[in-house]
């Protein structure tokens, strides 16, 4: 039998990261009133490609008048809000999976974009916007000289 040295470090770092994701999952800003508080989230993907910062949001059943988009600062915030398609007696519903009501998701936007120039389409469920980076957030390739 081999003897293994207790660190209690390593027993707060795991308990740490434990609570991380019980805060990530739980607290999550993205739906506001729903029946169980954070159980929904808005998934975003973020990328640079080709000058542009390019963001898209998943937003089934959301009608593409009902989403408000605002930028202040570096923050940019998605709002909406899903509607019940038809009216149903409460007593005679035996499951009900999907979420209704506002949400809102806020991100901070890399440095350097032009946010004047935002363009937003919405298709299918899916918001996509296209945010062009200014000169100075650009790439630039440096040489590397022998010698």
């Amino acid at each position: 039998m081999s003897l293994i040295r207790w660190d209690p470090y390593r027993e707060m770092l795991s308990l740490r990261d434990t609570m991380n994701r019980l805060f990530e999952e739980t607290l999550a800003p993205s739906w506001e009133g729903g029946e169980a508080f954070g159980a929904l989230s808005v998934p975003i993907d973020m990328w640079e490609s080709e000058g542009n910062v390019m963001i898209t949001a998943s937003l089934p059943g959301v009608k593409p008048e009902e989403v408000d988009i605002q930028v202040t600062g570096d923050t940019l915030t998605i709002r909406g809000e899903v509607r019940h398609e038809e009216e149903r007696e409460r007593g005679n519903v035996r499951i009900q999976e999907r979420r209704y009501g506002t949400f809102r998701r806020s991100l901070r936007l890399p440095p350097n974009v032009n946010t004047d120039a935002i363009d937003a389409t919405f298709e299918n469920g899916v918001l996509k916007l296209r945010i062009p980076q200014t000169e100075e957030s650009k790439p630039k390739q440096i040489k590397v000289k022998a010698g």
